[in-house]
């Protein structure tokens, strides 16, 4: 009798405890699970732009239909053809019946009809034309069939596994498909030429100014008007693939790339991907290692007609943190190839930047060689010695 008094005695306070509502142990933690910024999505990526680290995905590898995102790989074909001198801006392109022929979103260009590549760029990016797109590739690679193996072959060499092009524009064909990810990486490439903004920026603007009947040109990416920050990319639509956007904003030297796929419709396909930004800035930041411009030094060639090229970054360098995220420790080291012996084409690689945290490695950067360099005549290599020796 005295032993069930006691037991109920001690009882007692633990009752009083629990009803209280105070908790005597620390209940386990389940890991918090990331919220679904884009549920109607059929698949998308939230992309540091400098760094390429995916910040959120989702299905981000499943194989779509990408509509006119298409043309952010017929762009960077584009901007590389520039780059390389092998068009200008303002140089004519004659449109094709075939180019002229194309249905769906288009800017009306007529057989014969003869237009700068800056305002086909223009079309392109603005207003989707597929007129454009094919326009831009029989001028860059004879037809499009060339341009679409073209497509492919710089969708390999970008590391785009998930990818296949059949045409330049988007219409929807058999076998044509990529990934959100996919997009993400050439939406990326395609940012590294910053022109391309000045085009997928812009809001309105008009082609054939100087006729009687103007052509108003509306983005159809809306978010460039609605969203601070916003500057790009490309809209997408067809019945199979449904509403898509590869979507880009830039705020201070952070930018990001968001892509949605199969989305039901425009108010949501923006909606979701204001979201996916705001998220992007309220949560990280980046560091800035160099920003486009600086000199990271310079790098020696044995035997080249010049001796020391100086190194300067072609792109804004950093690492992406979450906000208050301490960067102590951060460092960085630029390694450049030993024994670089001319001939160096202009693009070759030459070394590596590497960003640390203590000893743990953050990024990395390939280094390219910023001009070409060709083999020094036996004079020039006879000079260089005298002045070596005095």
């Amino acid at each position: 009798m005295l032993k069930k008094l006691v037991a109920c005695l001690l009882c007692i306070p633990l009752v009083f405890l629990l009803g209280s509502g105070l908790v005597l142990a620390e209940p386990i933690k389940k890991p918090q699970q990331q919220v679904d910024l884009t549920p109607n999505a059929q698949s998308a990526v939230l992309m540091d732009a400098d760094t390429g680290t995916i910040i959120q995905g989702k299905n981000k590898d499943v194989k779509l239909p990408p509509a006119s995102i298409t043309k952010i790989m017929t762009m960077v074909l584009i901007m590389e053809a520039i780059d390389s001198g092998k068009i200008t801006l303002d140089e004519k392109v004659t449109t094709s019946e075939y180019a002229a022929s194309m249905g769906g979103s288009q800017i009306f260009l007529q057989p014969g009809e003869e237009m700068t590549v800056q305002d086909m760029l223009k079309g392109i990016a603005m207003a989707s034309g597929n007129d454009a797109s094919v326009a831009m590739a029989e001028k860059i690679a004879g037809s499009e069939e060339n341009f679409v193996q073209m497509m492919n072959e710089r969708a390999e060499q970008l590391g785009m596994k998930n990818t296949h092009f059949v045409n330049c524009n988007g219409l929807p064909a058999q076998n044509h498909f990529t990934t959100a990810y996919d997009i993400a990486i050439m939406s990326r490439e395609l940012l590294k030429h910053p022109i391309i903004t000045k085009f997928t920026s812009s809001y309105q603007d008009y082609l054939r100014k100087d006729s009687e009947k103007p052509f108003w040109l509306v983005n159809t990416n809306k978010l460039v008007r609605f969203y601070s920050g916003a500057d790009g990319l490309k809209t997408g639509y067809t019945s199979e693939a449904k509403f898509c956007l590869s979507a880009t904003a830039k705020r201070d030297n952070f930018r990001i790339i968001a892509v949605v796929l199969g989305e039901p419709n425009t108010k949501t396909r923006n909606a979701e991907v204001t979201r996916m930004f705001d998220y992007a800035f309220a949560q990280y930041m980046n560091y800035s290692i160099f920003k486009s411009g600086d000199e990271l030094g310079s790098f020696k060639v044995t035997k080249g007609d010049v001796s020391s090229v100086p190194l300067i970054a072609k792109q804004h360098y950093s690492v992406l943190m979450k906000k208050g995220e301490s960067t102590e420790g951060i460092r960085h080291e630029v390694q450049i190839n030993s024994d670089l012996r001319a001939p160096i084409a202009q693009g070759q690689s030459i070394g590596k930047l590497i960003v640390y945290k203590g000893d743990q490695q953050l990024a990395e950067y390939p280094l390219e060689s910023p001009l070409a360099v060709g083999k020094a005549g036996w004079w020039t290599l006879f000079k260089r010695s005298i002045s070596q020796m005095f």
